[in-house]
């Protein structure tokens, strides 16, 4: 077969911004493929998205149901929207993705009121959460009806199974719903190596955005409804907020590929374990300041200004904080030892000049 793309990259770099950077695992390119050629049907009336609700219900009980979606954010703005009333109010930490990183999509698409509370490590606690929890009667602020909670956090430390059993205790006593942000929900199982219904659907979470792009797909994420009861016209919602894909084959066998057998669990693992090496790495060095637990594939540090700037131009992070010289390094399911330790030691020579 002819083809005349050309390879524009070079495909030895890696960088620590983002495990979006990585691209897509083999096995599911190899998956991709498979599911290419001849017709199938469209809009979710395929054999693959069907074959995935199955595999779900492996992971997340048989009353579980799947809803792909093209990305994260509008995995949680179809989520919540499912979740709440028009003049509803979602609760989550000031640090939330849905927060800091989505342009304002729940509020501005979603039409939901965010309210936000600070946390120290990225999580939520009941007692946190009743900062926000309160006026359900005054129509003068908007109605609390969610608490959205992000597993592994924004600051990369993970909540215990009981740690989410009592939120969701304490939201449903108080007639609100659970969302969990599930983006790198793969590094979260892995880290506390237990399988994933024991952190969502199990201790009471009621909808799932679920996370594939980080873990290796090419795109494609999904909203799993883990209780049928807590939402309302999740078709309709998917399709009026532009997430409902013609081909979605290509989405569902892609997720297919990552939870039918252990691939999600191998990327997230290997991640979790370069992120700890780095970490390692890091503590050795004098003047670099390790900022949070590194539970899952994410490192947060404190160093100069300045030798951040000369490192970002040997690989690509971000600054988290960039005022007070925090940055985050990210590691993926293609990051190497020897991609580790080129950064480590890079990380050395510029805090040495």
């Amino acid at each position: 077969m002819r083809t005349d793309a050309r390879r524009h990259h070079d495909p030895q770099v890696r960088g620590f911004a983002s495990d979006n950077y990585a691209g897509a695992h083999p096995e599911v390119l190899a998956a991709i493929a498979l599911a290419n050629g001849g017709h199938q049907v469209a809009y979710g009336e395929d054999d693959y998205t069907g074959h995935l609700q199955r595999v779900m219900h492996s992971h997340f009980g048989s009353t579980a149901e799947a809803f792909p979606v093209f990305n994260g954010t509008g995995a949680n703005v179809v989520a919540l929207q499912a979740l709440t009333d028009r003049w509803g109010a979602v609760i989550c930490a000031e640090s939330a993705h849905i927060n800091v990183d989505e342009g304002g999509a729940p509020e501005r698409m979603g039409g939901l009121k965010l309210l936000t509370v600070p946390t120290p490590d990225g999580k939520l606690t009941p007692e946190l959460i009743d900062r926000q929890a309160y006026g359900w009667d005054d129509e003068h602020r908007a109605m609390p009806q969610v608490v959205s909670i992000t597993q592994n956090t924004e600051l990369g430390t993970v909540y215990t199974p009981d740690e989410i059993r009592a939120i969701c205790d304490h939201a449903h006593e108080r007639g609100m719903k659970v969302h969990l942000d599930g983006a790198r929900i793969a590094n979260a199982a892995a880290s506390l190596d237990v399988p994933m219904r024991t952190f969502t659907n199990t201790v009471g979470v009621d909808v799932l955005s679920f996370g594939g792009t980080k873990n290796g797909a090419l795109f494609g994420e999904a909203v799993v409804v883990l209780n049928p009861d807590a939402v309302r016209a999740m078709k309709h919602l998917r399709k009026l907020s532009m997430q409902l894909a013609s081909k979605m084959c290509f989405v569902s066998v892609q997720l297919e590929a990552l939870l039918a057998k252990d691939l999600w669990l191998r990327n997230a693992r290997h991640a979790n374990a370069m992120a700890q090496r780095l970490a390692e790495g890091v503590r050795a060095i004098d003047g670099v300041e390790i900022l949070y637990p590194v539970q899952a594939n994410a490192v947060f540090a404190r160093l100069p200004h300045a030798v951040s700037e000369r490192l970002q131009k040997r690989f690509r992070f971000y600054f988290w904080d960039e005022a007070a010289g925090d940055v985050r390094w990210m590691c993926a399911f293609d990051t190497g030892e020897d991609d580790v330790d080129a950064f480590l030691q890079a990380l050395k020579e510029e805090m040495a000049r």
